[in-house]
């Protein structure tokens, strides 16, 4: 969803009066990125003594930054024309503009230079664009002060436009800076006691293109581990009625969290279509299969099961934390599963084998490695706004 009709002048750069105070702005475009600011924005914020500004291009970023950053000032980001992007500019203070991931037009990294405006590229990663139009994209990061990259090959791309070594960083993903998820104590204990020694595993934040393959996969888990025991939390709790139905026609016993179900001996599926609740769920199971990575969806973050310890498995199509997903099987912690058909005997084998606690453990010693992200982030940004010595 793009930016509110209501607030389309900030497109065109109007946002009232001159803001004096220094700012420091962060630019996310869409909501996937702007998740991955918070603890950074705020740290900044205190260290630096500024007020965070932050735009973003869709509703959903605005309406994220609204609930999670109520420090801070959102803005919907101008359009690249030099009116547009000069009206904005002029209306700000500002010590770095701040770009995660991507997204800027020309327009405004020229102003942005003009004005002396230090610029910085956080959590840069693979771009097909950026491969197409390599001159384009040299002479736009040419001017940044700093660019993180996640993973030395995002590095040797940017190094392949022939940007200097001492302008790119290989950090850990922005995303291992973010807290880690809730787990109710009480209501992983309840679910434990319940569901007591029997095989479990958690097919997490699916859709349908992964909810068939989930199912089927049950089927083959039961032929070897007949009770098994599985929990799906659909990424959209609107799905629990119809992936209900879906369990009942291939002849499951479900239960359904929304509706109060009980959990029985004979429950072989449970359907946790609530919000809120996915880090208990992480806590709770040994293994986890990651959705939207069947369907077209991209992936979704695995640094959240594997900071709980679960054994992480995935399919091929993660574009969106590609990075994440190679470094977390690179360490062992997880592993692909190249076809829908394939899901049930992988799921089986964890079980069988006991391998889960080996990738579990492999996952927990990554994040373990990778605390301190948030430190080497705000060091380098800090660094660069440091005055400098004539």
């Amino acid at each position: 969803m793009g930016a509110d009709p209501k607030r389309f002048p900030e497109r065109l750069g109007y946002h009232g009066s001159q803001y004096s105070d220094d700012v420091i702005w962060f630019h996310a475009a869409s909501l996937g990125e702007v998740m991955q600011i918070g603890p950074l924005a705020q740290h900044l914020a205190q260290t630096q003594r500024a007020t965070i500004l932050a735009t973003t291009t869709t509703a959903a970023g605005a309406d994220w930054v609204a609930r999670n950053m109520p420090d801070a000032i959102h803005r919907f980001i101008p359009i690249d024309t030099p009116s547009a992007v000069r009206r904005f500019l002029n209306t700000w203070s500002l010590k770095v503009a701040i770009f995660v991931e991507g997204d800027f037009g020309p327009g405004l990294i020229r102003q942005l230079q003009q004005k002396g405006v230090p610029q910085i590229l956080l959590n840069a990663r693979h771009s097909r664009t950026r491969a197409r139009f390599p001159a384009v994209f040299a002479s736009l990061l040419a001017p940044f002060s700093l660019i993180t990259c996640r993973s030395q090959s995002v590095a040797q791309d940017m190094r392949a436009l022939g940007l200097p070594d001492g302008q790119i960083q290989v950090v850990p993903d922005l995303r291992l800076t973010l807290p880690k998820l809730t787990a109710p104590a009480g209501l992983t204990g309840s679910l434990s006691d319940t569901i007591g020694a029997r095989p479990l595993w958690l097919a997490a934040s699916t859709h349908p293109a992964d909810e068939s393959a989930v199912l089927k996969a049950h089927s083959e888990v039961l032929k070897a581990h007949a009770d098994a025991f599985l929990i799906i939390a659909p990424r959209h709790p609107r799905r629990g009625e119809p992936l209900q139905q879906l369990a009942r026609d291939q002849g499951f016993h479900v239960a359904r969290r929304s509706l109060c179900d009980e959990i029985s001996q004979s429950t072989q599926v449970y359907i946790a279509d609530t919000l809120g609740e996915i880090g208990a769920l992480y806590a709770l199971s040994p293994i986890a299969f990651l959705g939207g990575s069947f369907g077209e969806e991209g992936g979704h973050n695995p640094y959240e099961p594997a900071s709980f310890g679960s054994a992480i498995l995935y399919g091929p199509r993660v574009k969106n934390f590609a990075d994440a997903y190679t470094a977390l099987s690179d360490v062992g912690a997880a592993m692909i599963v190249d076809e829908p058909g394939q899901l049930g005997h992988a799921v089986a084998g964890l079980i069988s084998d006991d391998q889960s606690d080996v990738l579990a453990r492999a996952g927990l010693e990554y994040m373990a490695q990778t605390q301190d992200c948030l430190s080497t982030y705000s060091n380098l940004i800090e660094a660069v706004l440091a005055p400098k010595s004539v």
